[in-house]
């Protein structure tokens, strides 16, 4: 816990980077206080913090906004978040009626609605289409090189992207305006079979983003199809899915079982409880990129060695985990805390410290670890994702 203080024309309680064991010293600045009032744990990190990992944390208000007639986008990459290599985000807000052009792109993408509806389009490569609208906690999946389309609808629509490529970048994307572009009329007017003044008004660049008109009801807009529809759904309700419910929270599942057209990403979204923690755990399959939708909390990544790193995590952040680094997520607010988990995997998967140390011979268990029944007693050999307990009786 850090020390604070408090200074003329400052309206609250300055923390400084004293442990309550008194290591540390006094900060005199310059200094960002806003910043470190929202870090306590990395101003002041716990005496079990060890090492030099690197940064597993990253904040979309640092990204730079891509602004657009139709909306807006912002990303997080490797380029943001350097230790990020499996999975790269965006963030992306349509206006009603706002256009994510027609395009496609040589990494899968998988997105979470986060509110509003928008409505999306894609064709494959035997010439299938599909149509669909989509609502809040909403997935899509578009696999690598599917064209597709995203627009607004009514409401419009703010979503978060994923694709399994940490140096993705969703500027360099392959556009239809900027194919266009960049191809001489005469090779148009020979491939579409028009004369070259149909091409007298296309665009000189990419218009990536753009301004249209709300489009009416599916009905109204769907495309007869001699080949017929897409056969795998493009998209899955996550929230409508039951929920794994335990003490501390709910936990939901998306990957390959359930949502068999997602080959490339896989993810959870889980809420943590006030006075919950997502459970001391690692993943055997990947990297972990988390995405926090609200409330507050804090994550320790412990990477062996004697090494650990804690970081405080908020709404908009990123969080990343290296593969099988163990760590735990807990709740430090009043309110739920809602992110996902996401893998560039067809399969979620995580080993639970708790189950594993249940399910191993005790005596082995209690022997490398020098504890006794307290301990041995309470292990569950069923797996909680997140877990709540009681807080203990005061001592006497």
């Amino acid at each position: 816990m850090e020390r604070t203080e408090r200074r003329p024309g400052w309206s609250g309680a300055i923390p400084q980077p004293i442990r309550r064991d008194g290591a540390g010293a006094t900060d005199t600045g310059p200094r960002d206080v806003l910043r470190d009032l929202e870090n306590p744990d990395m101003l002041v990190p716990p005496d079990t913090d060890s090492g030099t990992l690197p940064n597993m944390k990253f904040s979309f208000s640092d990204t730079h906004m891509q602004l657009n007639h139709g909306g807006w986008s912002r990303e997080v990459t490797v380029r943001e978040l350097p230790i990020a290599t499996t999975l790269a985000g965006v963030n992306m807000r349509l206006t009603p009626g706002g256009v994510r052009e027609m395009h496609w792109h040589q990494q899968a993408e998988w997105s979470f609605m986060i509110s509003g509806r928008a409505r999306i389009t894609a064709v494959d490569q035997d010439g299938r289409n599909f149509i669909g609208d989509i609502g809040p906690g909403d997935l899509w999946y578009f696999p690598p090189g599917i064209p597709h389309s995203i627009q607004g609808l009514e409401e419009g629509c703010e979503f978060l992207l994923v694709f399994d490529d940490g140096s993705f970048s969703d500027i360099n994307t392959l556009s239809l305006s900027d194919w266009f572009a960049h191809t001489p009329k005469d090779v148009l007017s020979a491939n579409f079979g028009v004369p070259e003044s149909a091409f007298a008004s296309i665009p000189r660049r990419q218009r990536y983003i753009y301004q249209d008109r709300v489009p009416g009801p599916i009905a109204t807009q769907a495309v007869e199809d001699p080949q017929g529809k897409i056969p795998m759904n493009l998209t899955y309700r996550l929230l409508a899915q039951e929920p794994i419910v335990t003490p501390g929270g709910t936990v939901r599942i998306a990957d390959s079982r359930n949502f068999p057209v997602a080959r490339a990403i896989a993810a959870a979204l889980v809420e943590i409880k006030p006075g919950g923690m997502r459970e001391l755990h690692w993943h055997p399959n990947n990297d972990e990129w988390q995405y926090y939708l609200s409330g507050t909390a804090r994550m320790t990544v412990f990477s062996g060695q004697g090494t650990a790193r804690t970081f405080n995590c908020r709404a908009g952040d990123v969080g990343y985990v290296p593969f099988a680094f163990g760590h735990y997520i807990q709740n430090t607010g009043d309110t739920s805390v809602w992110f996902l988990e996401m893998f560039k995997s067809d399969r979620f998967a995580d080993v639970s410290l708790n189950q594993w140390m249940a399910l191993t011979p005790a005596p082995l268990v209690a022997n490398n670890l020098h504890v006794g029944p307290p301990l041995m007693n309470a292990l569950r050999k069923e797996k909680w994702p997140v877990v709540k307990y009681p807080p203990p009786a005061p001592s006497r």
